[in-house]
């Protein structure tokens, strides 16, 4: 630990500060310059009047909006395009059942028992991975089954889940719509991404 922060004061000052820090590199834009950030922070905190009128600030911020928000439309075309493409050649592949949603599965298992209702609730043990392999969730994992109700998840899983006998592992994938859509699943799952989820259907509750 550093031994310019000794005192309760300056140690819970720089707690302030780096919690700011830590909310503003969530929120950043590329070429955010921090000594101008410092000196803001500073300026106002003390009342000094902004060294930047506020009309250039507005157009300041609405500059630097529209950057983002064209990074993100990029970054979402290139998502949704890339799951297309996997889908499209996926579904060629053996043992592979393309339905008209546009869901894909394959049986890993068939399983013997009753098939939920939409209404039902249903134990599960499922793995989450975007087409790339990387794990995003998995109650394998954390070696803890997952109960919800039929009807309470993504689409995807809504539709399979009635087709799926009790004892049945499916392999799923998920086209963007029937999972998390423009939206995404908050830091985890990135806006228009198409998942694959190994389903084990464990019981009907």
């Amino acid at each position: 630990m550093s031994d310019k922060f000794t005192s309760i004061e300056a140690q819970a000052s720089y707690g302030v500060g780096r919690q700011l820090g830590e909310q503003l590199a969530a929120n950043s834009f590329e070429g955010i310059d921090i000594s101008a950030v410092q000196l803001g922070l500073a300026d106002a905190f003390e009342g000094i009047e902004s060294q930047v009128g506020t009309e250039e600030l507005q157009t300041a911020f609405t500059e630097i909006s529209q950057r983002i928000q064209k990074v993100q439309e990029a970054t979402a075309e290139a998502a949704a395009a890339e799951g297309e493409t996997f889908l499209s050649e996926n579904a060629k592949r053996d043992g592979i059942v393309t339905l008209g949603s546009g869901l894909q599965y394959e049986i890993l298992n068939a399983g013997e028992g009753d098939k939920p209702s939409l209404d039902a609730t249903v134990r599960t043990h499922y793995h989450g991975t975007f087409i790339n392999g990387d794990v995003f969730d998995s109650s394998v994992v954390r070696d803890q089954p997952a109960e919800f109700p039929v009807s309470g998840v993504i689409a995807g899983w809504t539709e399979a889940l009635q087709l799926m006998p009790v004892g049945a592992k499916w392999r799923l994938y998920v086209p963007h719509h029937l999972a998390y859509g423009e939206r995404g699943a908050g830091a985890s799952i990135p806006a228009y991404s198409a998942l694959i989820f190994e389903v084990e259907l464990l019981d009907i509750l």
